[in-house]
């Protein structure tokens, strides 16, 4: 150290004794390297203040120049000014190799400049932010020319004044727009006195190097200082730049609105409206990202960032980056590396007192910073941010929300909040119309603490606020006040304590209706899951039925056009809560002549899924539970990944993935990552809470990822992946290293699927090839091979099947003894010494296996659109699960194994409580089905899935006869009204009469095709013709005595026969493709004929000449009817939609459809099957996908009856067309009575 500045040391040394406080300063020194902390420990270790003080200057004593720099600069940052003062004039020279180290790149000029004008090192731990540095910069450039202001804004803690300070620590830019220096000036919260004694600080500061006799005095008051200022800074330093840090009130500011440059560090961005000159203001992020703040707590325990505990990462997250919290509790863990939990909790308990401070911060602890930023308000102004206390996280609010709070008009509350938002009280966001505004997590977490005695009341103000403001009904509209009170509604009248408030919301179905129609079902679901304790305490049975409503029927709630709410409603069981309501409205509208339909015969069936969802707009792939069961991951067609609560269905995050179709998606062992790939020959991985991409992995498949999986485990985290690749499509990956770790050889044609079994320790690929392999994980060497094709005999393949053996999955046992792996319509079970089979139907595929990993239960994913549930220990069908519209490619058991999921084309995803599947014993029944009504009732006759003939009776549909199982399958079931007797068409070939007391079979008889029978005396007429299948057939003029039967057929044609000798009377070229349906008008004097070439036609029965040819549909016209009256037909295609036709010139009336079409790309839900006209001619019934009542006049759909299955058949219809019966695809039979009031 030079002699002169070891002098002034020494001159100094008793009045530094007397005011330093060491430890403040130290952290500084440290930071510059020039203190160790063995020194730092030496020195504290002394008992009081002042001998610390001693022992640091002892320290500063025997070091070099450097250190009574770093000294002085601590003096000024910590606004020891007149001990600077001190030491000033002896300032020392720094060597250029003591320069270079010394300031870390900056050059010895502007160390000088910035150390002169008091401006602060750089704290102990730094952490550069490059962009915000940049913005700040290029806003200091502008001032070059010009006088005028830079705004440097933000929360408490922020980072404003590092920022600030490490802007002008850049040669450039001091050499060209601030020659003349730089000061700094920390103003803070000041009474006028205190002001004025730091204007006279800077004064002193700007006139020590003036050349006079004796120094001015100093100036008396802020004016007679402020003109000083302006003098000083016009002609002695005309191109300085006057840095203004923590500068709180406008009054302040105008002390130095001296025509200078200046800089200016605040919470209150408004400042500077009230002074002149150019403004320029930059807003500084209330938080670091992540890695920024972690390398924070790194440097201070001095760690490498990846050896930082879990606990690093959270504390990160629950302070939102905040570079205030991140550096106290870094400073305080350096004194107590142990302690990382402890700070986490206090965060989380909000306990900001005992995160206090180690450093050089103005306040002694983080709640009275926080503190510090609310005492500025005015008393009414601080009473309304007082009611920011009720807000949720993340959650942004519109100023009208808060205008039905503050009971204010909009106007005012905008002006309030503006002044909140100047100082950095309250955060908008810009981006929305209308203006958004939040708290940050701190601020909201401050005032919940500040004010939780109080929280109840405030929650209950909310409500009483809303229900005044919305006394005439609540929000229709979806905008975003709307939004908010339908989302946050329930949840403050539960932190209100309002319990009856709170049922009379959450039971009542008009609430239902409006927030699933604006907001959809999850949302609603999750209001019954989170509040489901204090709803339980009113009704739990109540509860569960509003939840299981909307977790079955959420799907629905999803489509546009809005469902209609009350007619799914009334599918609910008869001692529903739900459907009471539902038909009390029903009945209601119904005398306003609405249509509804009540399902009377649905309390004998029971629901399996537990939850439906429709998270995409296209096909599902892949979908899969998270780990910990909490999530699930969908993807698909649509190119998005999905995630979202398995117990609601809630989205928590849609992130558009892929260029192309996303195959599959899977978690990380601990749920915080997951991978998807794609069409697009990439994998990616995903922060799953944030949703932000992490990794590309890329340039190794070239061609189609078609499946991705983590390890099981933490220990050693690998990907794996399989493509379409013929040679490497088998690959390990590392996500810590840029390539893939290890290929996996052997297949020689693409691979669909890869697993790993439990302990990680091997690999199981499926391929085209035919072949199963087992890899080992650690080596990537093939342990074993499996010949899948060859476990197949030749009569197992089709002749048609070109591809051979495709080997599409496989899955692990629980303890890893068995492996699983599925093949055209065979699961094979391997072990270490057997091989077992599980065969399903021959007509089907088996497109996913999943083990349960809690039991010996295997699920099966077919092709016929069902899961099948086996006991692979049995090799026994254990259940089916039906409800699905369309091919299912994924099934998943929950971790747990108490859930299985389902994904499916159809676009939705089903969720099945294993055990409910697992022993229900439900019966389905085929559609082929007839109904006879009658005074006495409903008869219902059908065969059922176990090729047996059921009989039910009366609206409830009550059997009443079942048969013995039939050796072959029934096709077809017809009831002879007349004889009260059942025909069955048997697969053979055979015709079976059953008489009507249904006790016995009393005759058999073999028929063929077109055979006409007279069964009571086993006589049969051959009509021999059609050169195809029988599409069906007509009687015409049954009252004659020679009546004649219509039939038409695939082969185009249709053919009219003498039934009294089986003599062909006409045969009529109608079509070039098949004859689908046909019709003949209640006059008999019109039929219709309805093909595959894409028109209807209607014939005379007088000529046999065509009357019309209706075209215009753009599908297979699969139905037609004519209406009673014979002026209209309706015909109806497979694009779901139906056409109505004049009978008086053929012209087109009227198209019924929907707005747009469905999620099975119909505006039917598939085809339209079947169609009748009420006797009034003025509804039309049609069956698709569900059944559909129209106006015939309007072509407007009146009501939509949603069956559980789809692709029905045909609807029977009663004579006074108020009773309507039809069983869908997954056999569930519906009689639906229209509900008193209407009149058709």
């Amino acid at each position: 150290m030079e002699e002169r500045a070891r002098s002034c040391l020494l001159r100094s040394k008793d009045t530094l004794e007397q005011d330093i406080k060491a430890s403040y300063l130290m952290d500084h020194m440290i930071s510059d390297g020039v203190l160790t902390t063995d020194e730092e420990d030496r020195v504290l270790s002394k008992p009081t203040r002042r001998e610390q003080a001693a022992a640091l200057l002892e320290v500063l004593l025997r070091k070099d120049n450097r250190a009574y720099i770093s000294f002085y600069n601590a003096l000024v940052r910590e606004s020891y000014g007149d001990l600077a003062n001190l030491l000033h004039n002896d300032l020392p020279q720094l060597s250029p190799e003591g320069e270079k180290s010394f300031s870390n790149g900056v050059s010895s000029l502007v160390q000088l400049i910035l150390s002169e004008g008091g401006v602060p090192q750089r704290p102990m731990v730094f952490v550069n932010r490059p962009a915000l540095l940049n913005q700040v910069r290029e806003k200091l450039y502008q001032l070059q020319k010009v006088v005028g202001w830079v705004t440097v804004f933000g929360m408490a803690g922020s980072g404003k004044s590092v920022l600030a300070a490490e802007a002008v620590r850049d040669h450039s830019l001091i050499k060209e727009c601030f020659p003349d220096g730089v000061h700094w000036l920390s103003v803070g919260q000041c009474e006028r006195a205190e002001l004025l004694v730091r204007m006279q600080s800077l004064c002193f500061r700007l006139e020590q190097n003036q050349t006079v006799d004796s120094p001015p005095r100093p100036p008396n008051s802020i004016e007679e200082a402020k003109e000083r200022l302006r003098f000083l800074m016009l002609r002695k330093f005309p191109r300085a730049l006057l840095i203004l840090d923590d500068v709180w009130d406008s009054s302040s500011l105008r002390a130095f609105d001296i025509q200078c440059r200046v800089l200016l560090t605040t919470r209150n961005r408004s400042l500077t409206d009230s002074v002149s000159g150019q403004k320029e203001s930059v807003p500084v992020e209330s938080g670091l990202d992540e890695e920024k703040a972690l390398e924070i707590l790194a440097l201070y325990v001095n760690a490498q960032l990846h050896s930082l505990p879990e606990q690093a990462h959270c504390i990160v997250k629950e302070c939102k980056g905040s570079p205030l919290v991140v550096s106290l509790i870094g400073a305080l863990l350096r004194e107590f590396p142990d302690r990382w939990g402890y700070y986490l909790r206090q965060l989380q308990r909000k306990q900001f007192q005992r995160i206090r401070k180690s450093s050089s911060y103005d306040y002694e602890a983080l709640d009275q910073a926080m503190d510090a930023s609310l005492q500025v308000l005015n008393d009414e102004h601080r009473e309304l941010y007082k009611d920011l206390s009720v807000l949720e996280k993340d959650v942004k609010v519109p100023a009208k929300v808060l205008s039905v709070l503050w009971d204010l008009e909009l106007e005012e509350v905008e002006d309030v909040l503006q002044e909140f938002v100047n100082k950095s009280l309250l955060f908008r966001d810009c981006n929305q119309r209308p203006y958004m505004y939040f708290l940050h997590d701190l601020q909201l977490d401050f005032l919940t603490e500040q004010n939780r005695s109080q929280l109840a009341e405030l929650h209950g103000k909310v409500v009483r606020q809303y229900q005044q403001a919305y006394a005439k009904g609540p929000p229709t509209s979806a905008d975003v006040e709307g939004l908010y009170w339908y989302r946050f509604l329930p949840h403050h009248m539960a932190r209100a304590g309002l319990s009856k408030e709170l049922y009379s919301l959450m039971f009542s179905l008009d609430w239902v209706k409006n927030k699933a129609q604006i907001m959809g079902s999850a949302h609603l679901i999750n209001d019954y899951v989170e509040h489901g304790a204090i709803l339980d305490q009113e009704n739990s049975e109540v509860r569960l039925q509003f939840q299981e409503f909307l977790s079955l029927n959420g799907h629905q709630l999803e489509q546009r056009p809005f469902p209609d709410l009350v007619q799914l409603a009334l599918s609910q069981p008869h001692c529903s809560e739900v459907y009471r309501q539902a038909l009390l409205q029903a009945k209601e509208r119904a005398s306003r002549g609405q249509l509804y339909l009540d399902w009377v015969n649905k309390s004998d069936v029971e629901s399996l899924s537990r939850l439906v969802l429709h998270p995409h707009q296209n096909s599902l792939y892949y979908s899969c539970f998270s780990r910990d069961g909490s999530k699930i991951a969908s993807c698909g067609a649509s190119k998005t990944l999905r995630v979202f609560k398995s117990n609601s269905g809630e989205k928590l995050q849609e992130i558009p993935a892929h260029d192309d179709e996303v195959l599959c998606c899977a978690f990380s062992p601990d749920d915080r990552h997951i991978a998807t790939c794609s069409s697009d020959r990439k994998v990616k991985v995903w922060n799953v809470e944030k949703g932000t991409l992490l990794r590309v992995l890329e340039d190794e498949h070239e061609e189609q990822i078609n499946h991705c999986q983590f390890t099981n485990t933490n220990r050693r985290v690998l990907l794996a992946t399989c493509s379409n690749d013929t040679f490497m499509n088998a690959k390990l990956w590392n996500l810590n290293k840029r390539g893939s770790q290890n290929t996996m050889f052997g297949h020689l044609q693409p691979v669909n699927h890869c697993c790993f079994s439990p302990d990680d320790t091997y690999i199981a690929t499926s391929s085209n090839d035919g072949s199963m392999k087992l890899f080992e994980v650690q080596s990537a060497n093939e342990y074993k091979s499996f010949d899948i094709s060859s476990l197949f005999s030749e009569n197992d393949n089709n002749d048609d099947d070109k591809t051979g053996v495709i080997v599409k999955c496989s899955t692990w046992s629980s303890d890893g003894s068995r492996i699983f792996c599925a093949a055209k319509n065979t699961v094979f079970v391997t072990s270490e010494d057997m091989l077992l089979e599980i065969r399903t139907s021959r007509m089907s595929t088996v497109q996913y296996c999943h083990a349960c990993p809690n039991s010996q239960l295997i699920a099966l994913a077919l092709s016929h659109y069902t899961v099948e549930l086996w006991d692979f220990e049995a090799n026994k069908k254990m259940a089916e699960c039906s409800g699905h519209l369309s091919w299912i490619p994924c099934v998943q058991f929950s971790p747990n194994g108490s859930l299985l999921l389902s994904c499916s084309d159809d676009q939705t995803i089903r969720l099945w409580e294993t055990e409910r599947v697992h022993t229900s014993s439900a019966v389905a029944l085929k559609r082929d089905f007839d109904v006879d009504f009658s005074q006495d009732g409903i008869t219902v006759v059908a065969a059922d899935s176990k090729n047996r003939l059921q009989v039910r009776s009366g609206l409830a549909g009550t059997p009443v006869f079942e048969s013995e199982k039939q050796k072959s399958r029934i096709r077809c079931t017809c009831i002879c009204r007349q004889a009260s007797a059942v025909a069955l068409g048997m697969e053979d070939g055979a015709v079976q009469v059953t008489h009507a007391l249904f006790l016995d079979c009393h005759m058999r008889c073999a028929s063929s095709e077109g055979g006409v029978w007279r069964w009571r005396t086993e006589e049969c007429l051959i009509l021999a013709g059609h050169k195809e299948p029988v599409r069906k057939f007509h009687l015409l003029g049954s009252s004659s005595s020679s009546p004649a039967l219509l039939s038409w057929s695939f082969d185009g044609t249709a053919k009219v026969w003498d039934l009294s000798c089986g003599k062909k009377l006409q045969d009529l070229e109608c079509h070039k493709g098949a004859v689908l349906s046909g019709d003949v008008s209640t006059d008999g004097s019109l039929f219709s004929t309805a093909s595959a070439d894409k028109t209807a036609k209607v014939w005379s029965c007088a000529s046999w000449e065509m009357v019309f040819s209706l075209k215009g549909h753009k599908a297979c016209v699969r139905s037609c009817r004519f209406s009673w009256d014979g002026k209209r037909l309706a015909t109806g295609d497979d694009n779901g939609e139906i056409r109505l036709w004049s009978m008086q010139n053929g012209h087109l009336l009227k198209i019924c459809s929907c707005e747009r079409k469905d999620s099975m790309d119909s505006f039917h839900g598939g085809w339209v099957t079947d169609l009748h006209f009420s006797p009034d001619n003025k509804v039309l019934v049609s069956t698709g996908g569900y059944i559909k009542w129209w106006s015939v006049d309007r072509g407007e759909a009146l009501q939509t009856f949603y069956t559980t299955g789809a692709n029905l058949k045909r609807i029977h219809v009663s004579p006074d067309f108020r009773t309507f019966v039809t069983i869908d695809n997954i056999g569930i039979l519906y009689v639906l009575k229209q509900v008193e009031g209407v009149q058709i």
